[in-house]
């Protein structure tokens, strides 16, 4: 299950100083904010037979912490499938925000900024190509 995040930086973008089209998400920036109560996703997930992770991506996730840690609190009561954050930031940017999302299982996070025009690069823990060399994923937990 894909869920996308409200907020953006454009930190991949600015630090190039490259427009803001470039980023295969700017339409999402956009688009009406749809608030869903977290015990609602929850239901929706578990009675999902086709799915075993939820990712979030879209934009930034460590712009909305407080959000992803409280849903992440919440769905450890139901299940300790995979949570996968999609981030643009370094780890060493957030890393406050990683050793708190440390006390639950079965946490990945994705790091690096979209670099256009760089080689993409195989990830083993995620299993797929990643867009950009820099980037790469860890379980954290």
């Amino acid at each position: 299950m894909l869920l996308g995040v409200c907020y953006c930086d454009w930190k991949c973008l600015n630090e190039r100083h490259l427009d803001i089209s470039i980023c295969q998400n700017s339409e999402l920036s956009k688009a009406n904010i749809i608030d869903i109560p977290n015990h609602k996703i929850i239901k929706r997930y578990i009675e999902n037979t086709i799915t075993n992770a939820i990712v979030i991506a879209g934009l930034e996730p460590f712009l909305q912490f407080q959000e992803i840690y409280d849903f992440v609190q919440e769905l450890r009561n139901y299940t300790q499938d995979d949570v996968v954050i999609y981030t643009g930031y370094y780890k060493n940017e957030i890393k406050e925000y990683v050793e708190k999302l440390k006390q639950y299982k079965n946490i990945i996070i994705k790091f690096g900024r979209f670099i256009p025009n760089s080689n993409k690069k195989y990830d083993d823990v995620l299993g797929i190509w990643l867009v950009s060399d820099n980037q790469y994923a860890i379980k954290i937990s």
